[in-house]
């Protein structure tokens, strides 16, 4: 098959997105939306010198660890919560200020 002329209407033809493409993986279209190119320029000013191309994925990435991070916060509190007052007796009140009153200052 001939590459495409770069004057060429390639939503016309079927599945011009696969022609000669280095990867079976999916691949997603984004507009430049308002929300979406405030996010690129804060990876702009994060990675200075990066492609807009790139800057998405470095977006999305970002973000992604973000949402993980903050599940596993959520977990943590969840798991402090459901322990939490259930040892009441093994330390009194003032344990702290008592083992804390021989360190040095």
């Amino acid at each position: 098959m001939p590459r495409p002329k770069p004057s060429a209407v390639y939503h016309l033809e079927a599945q011009w997105y696969r022609f000669r493409m280095p990867t079976a993986r999916r691949r997603y279209q984004i507009t430049e939306t308002d929300e979406v190119a405030r996010a690129i320029d804060a990876a702009a000013r994060r990675w200075p010198g990066e492609a807009r191309s790139r800057l998405i994925v470095r977006a999305i990435t970002a973000g992604g660890n973000a949402l993980a991070e903050t599940d596993l916060v959520a977990q943590r509190r969840a798991a402090i919560a459901r322990i939490a007052g259930r040892y009441p007796d093994d330390y009194p009140v003032g344990y702290l200020d008592d083992l804390r009153k021989d360190w040095p200052a």
